[in-house]
């Protein structure tokens, strides 16, 4: 049987996916990055090989991509985080029919891609000058509050109040309003409401730049987040696609084209 690998280096965590040849998923593995991308990313490697009963050596190709794709130096071949989010996503989205339009959002910026009808890349929209939008913000404002960032969704289906306004566009200053708003006495979840809703007012403004299709699909990390979900979708005004494993989507792209490469050099 040949084994394909899909690695996706980002800035918070290591997103690895290896497949059969018919591109079914045979495991996969979410880990932090860290301080060494490249250490981290081959013990989690050799981890999930050991799960599925396989050796790394056995892996047939290997396609990296995200923020540390180049520093993976057993990779077959590196690939734009854009094209394998968009191959992923396809894939991984099929029971929800014809994605158009994806919504990523990372530890370090956001993304919106628009695809045609085939799936390729037309169109998208990146956030990459500041932390408000993204999963480090969610990390850091969870901080402050001083709740795990996995309880930021049950947090905002407590919120009785109308959602408090976080106006700053920069992380810094954002966490500075988040300070005052707690100084002056506003609620943990009416404050995490309110981060979410800003959240969702920038990333909408993002996606319409692309242009919102039907079905829009949403994954990263922050996905998991049941609270920035329903703001999302309030925003929006329709429901999004959200996949099973949202962390992993990237990651499955590059699995898949790597499972692809290897086929052509064989033909």
């Amino acid at each position: 049987m040949s084994h394909f690998c899909g690695i996706d280096i980002g800035s918070t965590a290591i997103k690895i996916v290896i497949v059969d040849e018919k591109g079914e998923i045979e495991g996969q593995m979410v880990s932090a990055s860290g301080s060494m991308f490249y250490k981290y990313a081959k013990e989690s490697l050799g981890r999930l090989c050991e799960s599925i009963g396989i050796l790394p050596d056995q892996i047939d190709y290997i396609v990296s991509t995200g923020y540390g794709r180049k520093l993976f130096k057993e990779a077959d071949e590196t690939i734009s985080e854009i094209t394998a989010n968009a191959i992923g996503a396809r894939k991984a989205g099929e029971k929800f029919g014809l994605i158009r339009t994806i919504i990523n959002i990372g530890g370090q910026d956001s993304k919106a891609i628009g695809l045609d009808e085939e799936g390729n890349v037309v169109n998208f929209a990146m956030n990459d000058r500041c932390a408000a939008g993204t999963g480090k913000f969610l990390d850091v404002a969870a901080a402050k509050l001083e709740i795990d960032v996995e309880e930021l969704g049950e947090y905002h289906f407590k919120s009785t109040g109308t959602p408090l306004a976080i106006n700053s566009t920069c992380a810094v200053f954002a966490e500075s309003e988040i300070i005052g708003l707690l100084g002056n006495e506003h609620t943990k979840e009416d404050i995490v409401a309110g981060i979410h809703f800003s959240i969702a007012k920038r990333i909408i403004r993002l996606a319409r730049r692309v242009g919102l299709e039907d079905v829009v699909y949403f994954d990263g990390g922050p996905a998991l987040n049941a609270g920035l979900v329903a703001a999302i979708e309030d925003e929006m005004g329709k429901e999004l696609a959200i996949p099973e494993y949202p962390q992993i989507t990237t990651a499955l792209g590059a699995a898949l084209l790597a499972k692809d490469a290897y086929a052509m050099e064989r033909d």
